[in-house]
């Protein structure tokens, strides 16, 4: 796995030094500071295993037939569309959301000389990606699905976001709105898509597969997507801070988390009243209560339930499917998720 980071992270630099030559803008060494300066902080620095997972789900989709190098750099090339994509989204989520930290050091609009550049260095990100995909991938068969894929997921996000930033809008604060399929709703655009099934979808066009006859691949890896959010609401309030790496607000951020609908489903009239009048408080002392009230309802407990239920779910419609290439493709994205602790 350590090999394949580092063949990867040498990708990145390949592409990194093509976008930075770009014959269709006129570069003045500022530019190209600034331009590379930006990408490093943004781009690589996540977990990268979006990007990683195109590799992987590849290598399921060829059987063990050993990969050549050109397959290999434009597998790459795919994931690191995919880390442009989702890192495009993050500098953008973090003004939209005032945040401080990503990935443990301060967000790029926050970073002293950057402020509300932050936002155009978003749409370059975002532009990024075709021009990738135009210089490796024009003569390919499957060039304008994979346009397509791109421009389809990034919709997705885009409007997942919406839902969920005019869900929690300023001095609208009603908790009655939040429901499991607003939930739902929410998960499925804003991360199951480009979290989960373009990874896979990329593999798929490069395995020369057509993504109309994969329907049941993309439900899976939705509902797939699904149970990670929730994995992550969960952690968000009782995951070790050491482990997860951050600190969680979802309560303080009013957050129309799997936790809060759980807890207004099971609570009684008593307990109702204690979650609207703590719930989106930054005062400690609110925060607290709510976690008192979550530990009162066993949300671990029924967390737990959840988890297993979900686990043999998407096990049951993975083995369905008919194909055991997509079926280890499947299983080994489960795998990485299955009982995560951060």
């Amino acid at each position: 796995m350590a090999d394949l980071k580092s063949t990867f992270l040498k990708v990145y630099s390949v592409l990194k030094s093509e976008l930075l030559e770009d014959p269709a803008f006129e570069w003045s060494d500022d530019s190209r500071q600034w331009v590379e300066r930006m990408l490093d902080y943004n781009v690589p620095g996540g977990k990268l295993n979006r990007g990683l997972s195109v590799i992987d789900s590849y290598k399921l989709l060829k059987e063990g037939k050993e990969l050549t190098e050109e397959e290999i750099f434009l597998a790459s090339s795919l994931g690191w569309c995919i880390e442009w994509l989702q890192a495009y989204f993050l500098v953008l989520d973090d003004i939209m959301d005032n945040s401080h930290t990503r990935r443990g050091q301060p967000c790029w609009f926050r970073v002293p000389k950057v402020g509300l550049i932050a936002a155009n260095d978003g749409v370059i990100l975002r532009n990024h990606i075709p021009r990738i995909l135009r210089k490796h991938f024009r003569n390919k068969p499957y060039y304008v699905d994979l346009l397509d894929l791109f421009n389809e997921v990034e919709f997705q996000t885009a409007s997942g976001q919406m839902i969920d930033l005019i869900t929690t809008i300023e001095g609208e604060k009603d908790l009655s709105k939040y429901t499991l399929s607003l939930h739902r709703r929410i998960v499925q655009y804003k991360t199951a898509y480009y979290s989960f099934y373009l990874s896979v979808a990329c593999a798929l066009l490069m395995s020369g597969e057509q993504l109309d006859n994969h329907i049941d691949v993309k439900n899976i890896l939705v509902d797939m997507g699904i149970y990670f959010q929730v994995q992550d609401d969960y952690l968000d309030c009782f995951g070790d801070p050491e482990t997860i790496g951050k600190i969680g607000t979802d309560i303080e951020d009013f957050k129309c988390s799997w936790l809060v609908v759980k807890a207004l489903e099971l609570c009684n009239e008593e307990q109702k009243k204690a979650l609207h009048e703590n719930y989106g408080k930054p005062d400690p002392a609110n925060v607290a209560k709510v976690k008192a009230l979550y530990k009162e309802l066993d949300l671990q407990g029924v967390f737990a339930e959840y988890e297993s239920k979900s686990y043999e779910k998407l096990v049951t419609s993975i083995e369905a499917h008919p194909s055991k290439a997509v079926q280890a493709v499947l299983k080994s994205f489960l795998g990485k998720i299955y009982k995560r602790q951060k």
